[in-house]
């Protein structure tokens, strides 16, 4: 394990009082913990820029099955993906919408590239994709 290292900032009054609202908002338990994920955050999204990087994420579909062949397009997409889309969860909302929750992991640029196609597909009413790390290079 890596030695922790301690260290000061200088920083807005203003500034600090509204970190602190947010921390305690998201339950941390300290400073030290919030500045913790914002750094790792921040490493993690300069990984991806370069598109090389093997990262893992999710890509959130909602959409009507009543659109013609939508469902199919969206099955013919996830079967020529097999590789990267790791896992799906298909859920009826109510009697005309689904969501789709797709875990993708491959290298950051095919993976944005997956879920562009994925989302793009005509009828899909929202879509979004969240990338994390595979956490191998975090500490």
């Amino acid at each position: 394990m890596a030695e922790t290292v301690r260290f000061g900032i200088s920083i807005d009054d203003k500034l600090l009082k509204s970190f602190d609202r947010l921390i305690a908002e998201k339950g941390y338990l300290n400073r030290s913990e919030a500045i913790r994920d914002l750094i790792r955050a921040s490493l993690v999204e300069l990984k991806w820029e370069g598109g090389e990087e093997e990262t893992v994420g999710t890509v959130t579909l909602v959409y009507n099955h009543h659109v013609h062949d939508l469902a199919d397009k969206l099955t013919e997409q996830q079967h020529s993906h097999h590789d990267q889309i790791i896992s799906a969860l298909h859920v009826h909302l109510d009697a005309h919408n689904c969501l789709e929750v797709l875990v993708v992991r491959g290298k950051a640029r095919e993976v944005k590239k997956i879920a562009d196609t994925l989302i793009g597909v005509k009828g899909v009413k929202h879509g979004k994709l969240v990338m994390t790390t595979t956490g191998e290079e975090l500490h």
